[in-house]
């Protein structure tokens, strides 16, 4: 047989079928879980630690934006520099 046999009405579902209600009751659980873990488990920040952390990111960012502006303003006047000396010779 290729399936599960229903004793009393002789129906069979067969193994594709059954695979399909085992995902759809797999994914069921992981949803379930995710949930459980997300609601009970899980700490969340306050609005406080929160408001601070995004500070410091913001923060952060803007000094790593610096830093990048002033590595591309230095190789910017290196190459002219260069640039102008190939001229030169």
């Amino acid at each position: 047989s290729t399936g599960l046999q229903n004793q009393v009405s002789g129906v069979r579902a067969s193994l594709p079928v059954l695979k399909q209600i085992i995902m759809k009751l797999k994914l069921l659980t992981n949803i379930q879980e995710a949930y459980d873990e997300l609601r009970y488990k899980t700490s969340w920040p306050t609005q406080g630690q929160l408001i601070k952390s995004a500070i410091i990111v913001m923060i952060a960012s803007a000094i790593i934006a610096l830093i990048i502006l002033v590595m591309d303003q230095v190789a910017d006047n290196l190459m002219h520099f260069l640039y102008r000396l190939d001229r030169i010779f």
